[in-house]
């Protein structure tokens, strides 16, 4: 089933973002809140994969929904995958020309996750990171997920990481545990509650990185859960 009114919705909505953030640091490594987040995310992701037995990403094939510019995608080689065996889609040609100046080796594809190009078991490990939250069409969410397991292959992982909560932001939809359980049937699956809310952050990082590391392992102000999900 199509679900035009909100893909267009979408396309529109992460033109715009980039619009208006297309002069802010706010998502770069220098902003040191964003740092912040990016190595707090790495942290706990490479615990989550490390309890499923993966130590290192080195032949595995990596396939990510809802690319954008690459920037997770990169982070994955910089961590040791193989520039080969990256894949990646995004509604947005040109986040993709993005993607393949910086890692031009990698499998790019213009696509949205309802319908994704690949064949069934294709990937070891399939990311969504604060994609499915952007989508507001409850069937198309479930779909997506449908597609995501259909193209990991069986004992392969599902890593979402995502909001669970952004009530500033009503382009987005929280993606919350009961959701990803109902989402992704029969699988093993582990949260994690992570990211100091990043209003928090900005503040409190520039002053204290300790101190936001102590708020943030307490989980109480914490916006996103990774959630590391095992195809059996």
């Amino acid at each position: 089933m199509n679900h035009p009114d909100d893909l267009a919705r979408l396309r529109h909505e992460y033109a715009d973002r980039a619009r208006r953030l297309a002069e802010s640091d706010i998502y770069s490594a220098f902003n040191r809140a964003n740092l912040f987040a990016i190595q707090s995310r790495q942290r706990v992701t490479l615990d989550a994969l490390r309890a499923y037995g993966v130590r290192s990403f080195s032949g595995l094939r990596i396939f990510e929904m809802g690319c954008g510019s690459g920037g997770v995608l990169r982070e994955y080689r910089w961590l040791g995958a193989d520039a080969v065996n990256l894949f990646g889609i995004d509604l947005l040609p040109d986040r993709l020309r993005e993607t393949r100046q910086s890692l031009p080796e990698t499998g790019l594809a213009n696509a949205n996750g309802q319908f994704l190009p690949f064949p069934s078991a294709s990937f070891d490990l399939v990311l969504q990171y604060t994609a499915i939250s952007s989508i507001l069409d409850m069937d198309l969410r479930r779909e997506i997920c449908a597609e995501l397991l259909r193209v990991t292959r069986p004992g392969g992982l599902i890593l979402s990481y995502d909001f669970w909560l952004n009530p500033t932001n009503k382009q987005t939809l929280g993606l919350r545990p009961a959701e990803i359980r109902q989402s992704f049937p029969g699988c093993d699956i582990r949260f994690h509650k992570i990211t100091l809310a990043p209003p928090i952050a900005r503040r409190l990082v520039p002053h204290s990185w300790p101190l936001a590391l102590l708020l943030e392992s307490l989980g109480l102000f914490n916006t996103h859960y990774l959630a590391a999900i095992r195809k059996l």
